[in-house]
């Protein structure tokens, strides 16, 4: 089946007009922005409200991880915002996750708002297999990325954020219907940077991603516009 794949950029930044030139730039290419915690810390809920005002959608990526009731008040606080997706760590556990769900549907529902999209993080894509013994995880990183997704979509979620390399066995055991955010992302010749397993456009597109997380190729780019159009191009072929 063909997917319609969508390009969100990363607007890693701590720099308000950074992150607002770059949306000026591209926004006729990219139709979500994903702010993190670095511009998130710096300019709070005034800068989703800021970049909303361009006519974008947001992918707040806070990756919530917390007891029950602060995920769920901070998720709810996020749906008040309209930003279009909110992430939170798979690693709570599912009352945290079935809260973050109940509450924020409660809301939405109440006051008529759009609901955003909730998904799952996985595994960061900064972790090897390497890595994942010393924070007492015994299973191969692709297992560890199906169990934690079977979770999140057993309590509520609509998708995940996770590792490009798993998104073939996400696809496959969840359907058509599950969302599956892939960031690092990588185009051919670019550095991984602090990524471990990365895939190029083009092959977490054949993998099966709904939507590609892309920041320091283009965000780093002497033209960020020609970047992301050579990875627009490259995944429409």
């Amino acid at each position: 089946m063909k997917r319609n794949v969508r390009l969100m950029v990363a607007l890693d930044t701590p720099s308000r007009d950074r992150a607002l030139d770059l949306i000026k730039v591209l926004r006729g290419q990219v139709p979500i922005f994903k702010v993190g915690l670095e511009l998130y810390t710096a300019f709070g809920p005034a800068i989703v409200r800021e970049i909303r005002s361009f006519g974008v959608e947001v992918f707040l990526d806070l990756k919530l991880h917390d007891i029950p009731n602060t995920v769920a008040r901070a998720a709810v606080e996020a749906a008040r915002l309209g930003v279009a997706f909110l992430d939170l760590h798979l690693s709570g556990g599912p009352a945290m996750i079935r809260r973050a769900v109940d509450e924020v549907d409660a809301v939405c529902n109440l006051h008529g708002l759009r609901r955003p999209a909730l998904l799952g993080v996985t595994v960061l894509t900064s972790l090897g297999a390497e890595d994942l013994p010393g924070i007492g995880v015994s299973r191969s990183p692709e297992d560890q990325v199906l169990a934690l997704a079977a979770l999140g979509k057993e309590s509520g979620l609509d998708g995940v954020v996770a590792p490009p390399r798993e998104l073939g066995a996400l696809r496959a055991k969840f359907g058509p219907d599950f969302i599956l955010v892939a960031p690092g992302i990588r185009p051919d010749g670019s550095p991984a940077d602090d990524q471990a397993r990365t895939l190029t456009p083009r092959e977490a597109v054949d993998a099966g991603a709904d939507f590609l997380v892309v920041g320091r190729p283009i965000t780093g780019a002497p033209d960020p516009a020609a970047a992301a159009g050579s990875i627009l191009r490259s995944i429409l072929l």
